[in-house]
């Protein structure tokens, strides 16, 4: 059991055959962002105690690995959705709270669970991505950027290609500002369509290690580059000494995560 007030989690190898690494312990800020940083995440029901696992493979997307189906691609194209950042966080996180899961009972989102990371949206950590049709919610995905790394935890649809538009708005941007990695947890059919693999343990602590050395995209709100689409312009950000990006076209169609079931 993790005591309340220390950060620190046992070594990776203690983790079980599935990744259970730890129980236990409390939802603090500074908790949390420790055990990110170290590759760990709270998954849990109201059933359990807190439960903090390290999976024994884990699903990535480096941003410039995304792969846009072509079906999803003539949506972007229409421009069916407007695509916001940072303007209704509550709303995607309660969202993805009551969004059914196959195989699951109940919410993994927790009321505390739900006020920690709305804690971490107020202090610039987490961060949503909203797909609007007119005032309508349609879908849409939060998670927690730290450096160069996004860790994606949940999201949510309404309408078709809702979320999986959010999504594809969220990694081109990633990739504009200079992320290197994002954190989908576990693999999904879904998340591999969009590029998304699975990879080692040790692997991902090394890929992890050199992400959260980069700048990333730190505060809240996010704000929309101006003039951004991810099917124009989107590209490989590259920061200068003067914060400056400079980026190169991208291919629209393919550029060389989260607990949830899948997009829509």
């Amino acid at each position: 059991m993790l005591p309340a007030g220390d950060a620190d989690f046992p070594p990776h190898e203690c983790a079980s055959s599935e990744g259970l690494l730890a129980i236990g312990g409390e939802l603090s800020q500074g908790r949390l962002l420790a055990a990110y940083r170290q590759g760990i995440f709270p998954w849990y029901d109201e059933s359990t105690p807190i439960l903090w696992w390290s999976l024994p493979e884990r699903c990535i997307l480096p941003p410039a690995e995304l792969h846009i189906p072509r079906s999803l691609t003539r949506s972007l194209h229409s421009g069916r959705y407007t695509v916001t950042l940072d303007r209704a966080f509550d709303e995607v996180i309660a969202a993805c709270a009551v969004s059914p899961r196959p195989r699951q009972r109940g919410t993994w989102l927790t009321p505390d669970m739900r006020n920690a990371y709305t804690k971490l949206h107020v202090a610039g950590y987490a961060h949503s991505v909203e797909a609007w049709s007119g005032e309508e919610l349609a879908g849409g995905l939060y998670g927690l950027a730290i450096g160069g790394v996004f860790f994606g935890e949940s999201m949510f649809f309404r309408q078709p290609d809702a979320s999986k538009s959010a999504l594809v708005w969220l990694v081109r941007l990633l990739q504009f500002w200079g992320f290197a990695l994002v954190d989908c947890q576990q693999t999904t059919a879904n998340l591999l369509r969009f590029g998304a693999r699975p990879v080692p343990r040790k692997e991902f602590l090394a890929l992890l290690r050199r992400a959260l050395a980069l700048p990333g995209q730190p505060g809240t709100p996010w704000t929309m580059p101006e003039g951004f689409h991810p099917l124009r312009g989107a590209s490989v950000g590259q920061r200068r000494g003067n914060g400056n990006i400079r980026h190169r076209p991208t291919d629209p169609a393919v550029c060389p995560a989260y607990p949830c079931s899948g997009t829509g």
